[in-house]
């Protein structure tokens, strides 16, 4: 994960990244179940998608449209979303019964390359493209207690 930029600073960044983190994880346990053949890989694969899932949703409902609406990375959003779309329609559709490991491989090597492209190339570059205003909309308010302990 990128460490260089400050973009972590950005709350809703620093969120995501932090899931990134795990959700690479929990990919990792995964590669390892499948490779060796444990029987837990289906759990592990469900584990997966508990921290995938609601990840892609705060992206594609929070960061996305505010890059979209600012206009310079829509095409770079795009392309996420497919990859959103593509590895999730890999993860979520495993036949329980007879698993299809060797494309959940794939999904999984496609998974890493996604989140690199996110950590060094798309967040570093929101940092940038976004105005303040679309940074305050996207960082909730402090609550009283997190303010006065500030």
């Amino acid at each position: 994960m990128c460490n260089y930029c400050g973009c972590r600073e950005f709350p809703l960044i620093g969120q995501l990244t932090a899931e990134h983190e795990a959700i690479a994880n929990a990919a990792g346990r995964l590669r390892t179940a499948i490779t060796v053949g444990a029987d837990d890989r289906v759990d592990l694969l469900d584990d997966l998608l508990t921290l995938l899932m609601p990840h892609t949703e705060t992206e594609e409902r929070g960061l996305f449209p505010e890059l979209r609406a600012e206009g310079s990375l829509t095409e770079a959003v795009e392309q996420l979303c497919d990859e959103h779309d593509d590895i999730h329609g890999v993860l979520s559709n495993v036949d329980r019964a007879a698993p299809d490991w060797p494309a959940v491989l794939a999904a999984l090597d496609r998974l890493h390359r996604h989140i690199d492209n996110e950590e060094h190339g798309l967040f570093p570059a929101a940092v940038i493209a976004l105005p303040m205003s679309a940074w305050d909309r996207l960082t909730p308010p402090q609550s009283n207690t997190a303010a006065q302990q500030a």
